[in-house]
């Protein structure tokens, strides 16, 4: 594999951690997908943050028993020298908020900055624009039934 493409292997696998990690609870390890003074603008900037403490609070601290699925499609990365690149991810997620009986399902486009540190690439700054996002109450369909959640207390 050519270098240049090892390099975009590896965004790649940075996005699909961030990712993971989201959906898994995984705090820590998503704290080192980013670079210390990483920002975001999520939801076209409604939810912009600085810092991988303040990032990593956020999805944390929105809600404890919510259950995620992200996934980040065709991505278009370029390479814009040898420690930093752009990328364009199309994401789509599905959330199901257990507290309130709700979902959501939606569809973005997330624009990245990575930056390579000590031979890794990590985030700089993420964030994602919204196609669409549309929500309903899962009590409106009687045989709606979540029947697994690995958050679910034990």
């Amino acid at each position: 594999m050519s270098g240049e493409l090892a390099e975009i292997e590896a965004i790649k696998n940075l996005k699909y951690k961030y990712l993971r990690c989201v959906d898994c609870k995984l705090w820590d390890e998503l704290a080192k997908c980013f670079t210390p003074d990483a920002t975001t603008s999520f939801s076209s900037g409604k939810y912009s943050f600085k810092g991988v403490g303040a990032i990593v609070n956020f999805l944390r601290d929105l809600n404890p028993t919510t259950v995620h699925m992200h996934h980040g499609h065709h991505p278009e990365i370029e390479l814009t020298s040898d420690t930093t690149a752009t990328g364009t991810w199309a994401l789509e997620d599905y959330v199901i908020m257990t507290e309130l009986n709700m979902s959501l399902h939606g569809a973005a486009f997330y624009h990245d900055e990575y930056v390579k540190v000590d031979g890794d690439w990590k985030i700089k700054h993420t964030g994602y624009e919204r196609v669409f996002e549309e929500t309903w109450n899962r009590a409106d369909i009687p045989s709606l039934n979540l029947m697994q959640n690995m958050h679910a207390p034990k």
